[in-house]
């Protein structure tokens, strides 16, 4: 092998590992995407085969979850309710 092929050969692989380096990240990223369809399609599948008792069930889980929600009033509230008494109040 000559100095020339040797140079060719190294020029070529550098080249081609350059651009693994490039198109690496993209194929990562098809992959993870492919696997979250496929995870959604599955979770879709399954919710499809729970029919309306499931999603009865999931409405009745996110009201107990607003139900122990805090029920103080905020500043503004407050604030707008001190006003409304006072203009009350001189009137």
């Amino acid at each position: 092998m000559t100095s020339a092929q040797t140079e060719g050969l190294i020029g070529m692989l550098a080249v081609l590992g350059i651009l693994l380096l490039v198109i690496l990240p993209a194929l990562i990223g098809a992959v993870r995407e492919a696997r979250i369809d496929r995870q959604l399609r599955e979770a879709e599948r399954g919710e499809n085969e729970r029919g309306e008792t499931g999603r009865a069930e999931a409405g009745r889980a996110d009201a107990q979850k607003s139900s122990s929600r805090s029920t103080v009033p905020s500043t503004a509230t407050w604030y707008a309710e001190g006003r409304r008494s006072k203009k009350l109040v001189s009137s």
